[in-house]
């Protein structure tokens, strides 16, 4: 049986122009738009960790209220006061360095397991205070981890630099 394709080769050409046309049109066109749209994700970020920042702040305040309030300040109030100023600092960090980085958010879970650890301790199973600390030591293997990671990837960043400059000066 012979197959008879249905648009002869002719046209065939005409439809590859026209996609790879039409593709070259939409590349460049998001080309524009992915700068409009990464511009408008910075600034949604940024009003996004400006509310956390705010509602942080207004929690911070609830708390020292409850504690001035009630006149009793726990381990566990200040584990949380402790928390909001790891947030705000992250925050700032977002702000200063247009990063975040990632040990930040490993050491707020590290503080928030202890929290609940010294909340729970009282009362409840043994074994959940097993699995807490685990959690906690498995965050703080990974951020050592990452730590280590960060300082061998900017040694070699400084001796790839280092190279370059020394290759530079020989020619």
């Amino acid at each position: 049986m012979v197959r008879v394709h249905p648009d002869p080769p002719f046209k065939q050409s005409k439809k590859i122009k026209l996609v790879t046309l039409s593709i070259f049109v939409f590349n460049r066109a998001m080309k524009n738009n992915v700068e409009w749209l990464q511009k408008f994700i910075w600034f949604s970020e940024g009003v996004i960790l400006a509310a956390i920042a705010l509602a942080t702040l207004f929690a911070a305040f609830m708390e020292l209220e409850r504690m001035i309030m009630v006149q009793v300040v726990d381990l566990s109030d200040l584990f949380l006061l402790f928390i909001y100023a790891e947030v705000l600092g992250m925050v700032g960090i977002f702000y200063r360095d247009k990063r975040i980085p990632v040990t930040l958010p490993i050491i707020i879970a590290i503080t928030a397991l202890t929290r609940m650890i010294v909340i729970q301790s009282k009362g409840f199973d043994g074994i959940n205070i097993i699995y807490e600390a685990s959690g906690i030591l498995l965050l703080a293997v990974s951020a050592y981890i990452m730590t280590m990671k960060d300082k061998i990837s900017l040694s070699k960043i400084k001796l790839r630099k280092e190279a370059s400059a020394a290759e530079s000066q020989e020619q």
